[in-house]
């Protein structure tokens, strides 16, 4: 076992610690933003709404909340380094994204303004988690783990999230069984009891699985530049910091196009994320197709995560993450023509394939083209095109569907942004941006 987790980047505990957070939070990913959440929405509190109106609210809501954090991280990173709270930080979002995840318990049929504003401060406290969690992964991993590491823990992510999936699903198909409101002439209470219970057991299992990082990990030290007081004020400290950064970004010449190609071809991954039971629900492909195809999804996603961490040490990041684009550009065409559960299931197989890989050797990229001891504001930087791309992305869609009146046309969107995103991404030239990376650590260059 020893042997395997070192194979695997785990073979430490507070990498596996870390990684366990991967766990802890892609339940959310999976059933509050993919799979169980998107489609009570549209079926339970907007049933109500106009045939496509849910799901451009839902996208303009969404497209909204990733605004808010994307405004926001960038200083909170910043600040986060400056102060050494980076754990700290996490731990606030995360409680707020957990008790908003929790709330879904009390939305129930017609309440989809209450649910849209629920899910979009769940969304901000799920998104402004990310931003510090990623910012760890540099300073618990070392550099030849970095890939692996993040690989690994989309991996564990997958399948801790399809084990709490399988169990919801359980319960929602065969509640009887579970000693759960069941049969006809149930309450609309009663009836949507089982998915409210879903949304709450998110929450838990957020929290639970979460205090394994914030007792294993260390937070990083703290670090103060030459030109400043440990006394000063922190917000003050971190906005100069932010300025600063965002000047010497001219020095990071490929973080720089790393972050632009990441906001580009993120902003199409995110969108199918996001989108993708809405629009299979509107195709007419049934909840529990879609669910099953999801959770199938997750078991199919752990070894695919795996297999691009060996491929990166094979052909390197960069390679690994264009073959990852390659396959979404054919999926997305492959979305515009289906019409059927079992070309939907098909589809999120593929998907499954690339989707853990390519954004996690995004996220183990970047962290190798920048400062260790400035990750927490240059993943403030990656978290806004992270969250940009994914406004971007929805809004777009929502407007498209808006505009023409046609679901498929929204996913058209999402071609130009891979297709964008390839172009940019070739240009990066990872050698040549580690370089300068270590030499900002060893003050050979100025950080701005």
């Amino acid at each position: 076992m020893p042997r395997l987790l070192e194979r695997f980047g785990l073979g430490r505990p507070e990498l596996r610690a870390w990684a366990l957070y991967d766990w802890a939070n892609s339940a959310w990913v999976l059933t509050i933003q993919t799979a169980v959440f998107p489609i009570y929405y549209k079926t339970v509190t907007a049933a109500d709404l106009p045939e496509g109106v849910a799901l451009q609210r839902y996208a303009w809501i969404s497209a909204g909340a990733l605004a808010l954090i994307a405004i926001a991280a960038p200083v909170l990173g910043a600040l986060a380094d400056f102060a050494g709270v980076r754990k700290r930080m996490l731990g606030v979002f995360l409680a707020i994204g957990a008790v908003a995840t929790a709330s879904l318990f009390f939305v129930q049929q017609g309440d989809w303004l209450m649910a849209a504003l629920i899910f979009g401060v769940a969304n901000i406290g799920a998104q402004g988690a990310f931003v510090f969690y990623d910012s760890l992964l540099g300073h618990v991993a070392r550099p030849d783990e970095v890939d692996r590491v993040s690989t690994s823990g989309y991996a564990i992510g997958y399948f801790g999230s399809a084990i709490l999936l399988a169990l919801q699903l359980a319960w929602i198909q065969f509640p009887g069984t579970f000693g759960l409101p069941s049969g006809e002439g149930l309450s609309p209470s009663d009836a949507t009891l089982p998915a409210r219970l879903a949304f709450l057991s998110v929450a838990l299992w957020w929290i639970a699985f979460s205090i394994p990082l914030f007792r294993r990990v260390p937070e990083p030290p703290r670090r103060i530049e030459p030109d400043e007081a440990p006394n000063q004020n922190p917000v003050r400290v971190a906005l100069v910091r932010l300025a600063e950064t965002f000047r010497g970004l001219r020095s990071f010449r490929h973080a720089f196009l790393m972050l632009l190609a990441f906001v580009i071809y993120n902003d199409g991954i995110g969108t199918i994320i996001r989108m993708s039971a809405l629009y299979a629900t509107e195709l007419e492909i049934s909840m529990g197709a879609v669910t099953i195809a999801f959770l199938a999804s997750q078991v199919v996603g752990v070894p695919f995560a795996f297999l691009f961490g060996g491929l990166a040490g094979r052909m390197g990041p960069k390679r690994a993450i264009l073959l990852g684009l390659a396959v979404y550009v054919g999926v997305t065409v492959y979305a515009f023509l289906l019409d059927s559960a079992i070309e939907f299931f098909v589809l999120a197989m593929v998907v499954a394939m690339v989707q853990g890989g390519t954004q996690a050797l995004s996220r183990s990229l970047f962290t190798s083209l920048v400062p260790r001891h400035r990750t927490g504001e240059f993943f403030g930087f990656f978290g806004v095109t992270d969250k940009i791309g994914g406004a971007l992305g929805t809004f777009l869609f929502g407007t498209t569907v808006a505009v023409t009146g046609s679901v498929r046309g929204g996913v058209l969107t999402v071609l130009v942004f891979f297709l964008a995103g390839i172009a940019l991404l070739t240009r990066v030239d990872v050698e040549a941006g580690r370089k300068v990376a270590r030499a900002a650590e060893e003050g050979l260059i100025p950080v701005d």
